[in-house]
């Protein structure tokens, strides 16, 4: 079972389609320059999906009938022949009576057995799928445990490398795996979870593996192998789980009652003990805003990977140089960045929303990516106040593209655009200056994760808790960021004769009604625009008019 699962009514969404003749230009070109630019107007289906992306994506038959309780990955590594060899046991509790399960596992890997109390299976393959066929019908309300043996050279893919053998820089061997079914057997999707896990991993005498969960105990095998054993207390997500092997060194920290295990290189020790600091500020900032750190059985670790880092729960995987900023650049090009190191602060803010509070279908992803984004402003706003924290999240407004909406197809292994990192977190901090009571906001944030941690939730459950702790319907701006590519404009006429400013929302969402701040920036008024034209007195002239798009996400037509 895992993560209680929360799901209600499903809303579509829709791509937004650029010429190829203009793509990148419409901006900054002319009609008349790009005749082809009116495309952009225009609502295209998205591509058609591929069997893969189905397979992957769809929570059907035969992942519906049976709920997630326990994994062990028990692993041999072999880093002279970049090889893997073992098995999961996966417990499950039938739904439904069925004689089907449905597994994955990159098709690259040769499955050797898949047994029942020592009985062989028999099993489809299909591209990364496996299905799992009984000789006998599983009954609903029943727990089973099936032995699923594996092994083969992995095949690095994805931006992490999926399971990469590398070596370090004195050429010790060094090797990370990042991703879910790309390197080991599992229910790969992200509804249902397992409560606990245990992961043994077999590797060379001298080398160290870093896993999720508890550090619980090594044995040496007599074989010039060592095998490390972690258990992880909680739910997980099987992207989440990983190895990291190397010739790592440990030191610690505890924050009050929380244990914090550190492993680099020998060569990166007296750098991470000064860069690694700022672990614990970043756990003390959000315990401020949210609650305890959501693994204390588990504890926190930071482990040095060959690339930029990743949020694996309970053992951060960390590459950002021991510098500020990320890969040694002002990320939001505001000067502030460097103030801290974005991957510790990002990639660990994880723990609270992905890890903690996991979105039950990849299309609502911005609950991962664009709340953990929100978490960096936040961090900037314990350490250094609202106003930089402001500047912060303004510099995101240069990576937005408002191409295609945040919230992509449901049911598909599809990523969505990025702009549910950088646009997510802009209409948060909106929504912040919607409700326009900050004690009341801070107290809806620390209540929903209260809410959902531990639990997989869609959109439609957060914009549920929203409503409900507000008073207020916020739905149809939650639609208007989330399920729709343009950003509202706020239209404004001006008539210095008679001393008026005529104004509404031009927006996709027909009820979009989003108080906003305008006029004199020494003197705000909060006006209530609607779809419809609303007039109303204003001594100042169109170009006295402001309005405050630093704390709302908008575009502001003077006409």
């Amino acid at each position: 079972m895992g993560k209680v699962k929360i799901l209600v009514g499903i809303a579509g969404s829709r791509v937004r389609l650029e010429s190829d003749s203009c793509k990148g230009m419409i901006r900054v070109l002319t009609m008349a320059l790009c005749p082809a630019a009116i495309l952009f107007a225009q609502t295209p289906q998205p591509a058609a999906p591929t069997r893969a992306e189905i397979l992957r994506g769809e929570y059907g038959r035969y992942r519906a009938n049976n709920d997630l309780l326990y994994y062990h990955l028990d692993l041999r590594v072999d880093p002279e022949k970049k090889s893997v060899s073992g098995k999961n046991t996966i417990r499950f509790k039938m739904l439904k009576d069925d004689t089907r399960i449905q597994l994955d596992l990159q098709a690259s890997f040769p499955v050797e057995k898949i047994l029942l109390g020592g009985v062989p299976l028999k099993y489809e393959r299909e591209l990364g799928t496996v299905f799992v066929d009984f000789p006998e019908t599983l009954h609903a309300g029943h727990t089973y445990s099936i032995d699923f043996y594996y092994s083969g050279v992995p095949v690095a893919t994805g931006r992490f490398g999926g399971f990469a053998f590398r070596t370090d820089p004195a050429g010790r061997p060094w090797i990370t795996t990042a991703g879910g079914s790309t390197w080991w057997p599992n229910k790969d999707q992200w509804r249902d979870e397992v409560e606990s896990m245990e992961i043994s991993v077999a590797i060379p005498n001298g080398l160290v593996d870093v896993s999720n969960g508890k550090f619980e105990s090594k044995t040496d095998l007599g074989d010039g192998y060592t095998r490390w054993n972690w258990h992880v207390h909680y739910p997980i997500n099987n992207y989440d789980v990983s190895l990291n092997i190397g010739k790592y060194e440990h030191f610690s920290d505890q924050l009050r009652d929380l244990p914090m295990d550190f492993y680099v290189l020998p060569e990166s020790l007296d750098k991470a003990k000064r860069q690694f600091v700022q672990a614990k500020e970043m756990i003390e900032a959000y315990q401020h805003y949210f609650g305890a750190y959501p693994w204390k059985k588990d504890g926190y670790k930071l482990v040095e990977v060959p690339y930029s880092g990743m949020e694996h729960q309970s053992a951060v995987t960390y590459g950002n140089h021991f510098a500020n900023g990320y890969l040694e650049r002002d990320w939001t090009g505001v000067g502030i960045s460097p103030r801290f190191d974005f991957i510790i602060i990002h990639e660990s803010g994880h723990e609270w929303f992905g890890n903690s509070i996991t979105a039950a279908d990849r299309s609502d992803m911005w609950i991962h990516e664009g709340w953990t984004t929100y978490l960096e402003a936040l961090y900037v706003e314990y350490r250094w106040g609202h106003g930089d924290a402001v500047k912060y999240l303004n510099g995101y407004k240069s990576k937005v593209q408002n191409r295609q909406p945040i919230i992509a197809e449901r049911g598909l292994a599809r990523t969505p655009p990025q702009d549910q990192y950088f646009k997510s977190a802009l209409f948060l901090n909106t929504l912040r200056s919607v409700l326009n009571d900050d004690k009341r906001w801070w107290a809806v944030l620390h209540d929903l994760y209260q809410h959902f941690k531990y639990k997989t939730i869609m959109t439609e459950d957060m914009v549920q808790f929203f409503n409900r702790k507000t008073g207020m319907n916020l739905t149809p701006i939650f639609d208007e960021y989330l399920r729709h590519a343009d950003l509202p404009t706020l239209e404004l006429k001006f008539d210095d004769a008679q001393g008026t400013v005529t104004y509404r929302w031009k927006a996709d969402e027909a009820a979009f009604a989003m108080p906003i701040r305008a006029g004199s920036k020494e003197h705000w008024q909060i006006i209530q625009p609607t779809t419809e034209w609303k007039t109303m007195k204003s001594p100042l002239k169109k170009e006295e008019f402001a309005v405050a798009t630093d704390l709302y996400y908008v575009n502001v037509s003077k006409l």
